[in-house]
């Protein structure tokens, strides 16, 4: 039985701080007004994925045939704060690959000389931030007029890291949840005047 415990003890600890990869690869079509993504766990197991279509009022994503959500423009700011990302999850990987037109022209090579040399200079300048982190820029040049992006970036953190972020939402949520309580509790404590 005590070598049972011993034994699941080790496992669980080993899974909290066993690196999880979590791959998060994009590819925008500026022409098509579409942006294709995949969210998936060590490359192979997805977790979701869908495109998204830029709208006057907002960003439409489907995630499947029949379902799709809407992000009003308006809202965003208040859904980025909803999402942030501590500092347990470390960028590892970010590749980006950007295909222009215009080949045959000059502005089109020096749009593509820019934007390389640009990559370049935010690649190197990461790089002596975060030695770690895998960066990669090319830029190609296409005959056909077209504006296009691929990334990988990866994320990596632990299962440790995912439980302390989950509760401190928690732990936000529930403050939150006591000083409203407070609030509506004082404000029905006032008499009225």
């Amino acid at each position: 039985m005590g070598e049972l415990f011993v034994s699941s003890v080790f496992v669980g600890a080993l899974l909290l701080l066993f690196p999880v990869f979590l791959y998060a690869d994009s590819y925008v079509d500026i022409t098509e007004n579409r942006a294709w993504f995949s969210i998936a766990l060590y490359r192979f197991l997805r977790v979701f994925g869908g495109y998204g279509q830029l709208d006057r009022e907002g960003i439409a994503v489907h995630l499947t045939k029949k379902k799709a959500v809407f992000v009003p423009y308006r809202e965003m700011t208040a859904t980025r704060k909803k999402f942030e990302v501590t500092k347990g999850f470390q960028l590892y990987v970010f590749h980006q690959i950007v295909e222009t037109g215009g080949a045959e022209r000059v502005y089109g090579v020096m749009l593509a000389a820019l934007l390389q040399a640009a990559g370049g200079a935010a690649c190197s300048v990461l790089q002596t931030q975060h030695p770690f982190l895998s960066l990669r820029n090319s830029t190609v040049l296409n005959d056909e007029p077209c504006l296009k992006i691929t990334t990988r970036s990866v994320l990596v953190f632990n299962g440790l890291v995912l439980i302390i972020a989950f509760a401190k939402k928690i732990t936000e949520a529930f403050l939150k949840w006591i000083r409203d309580k407070k609030s509506t509790t004082f404000s029905k404590r006032q008499p009225n005047s």
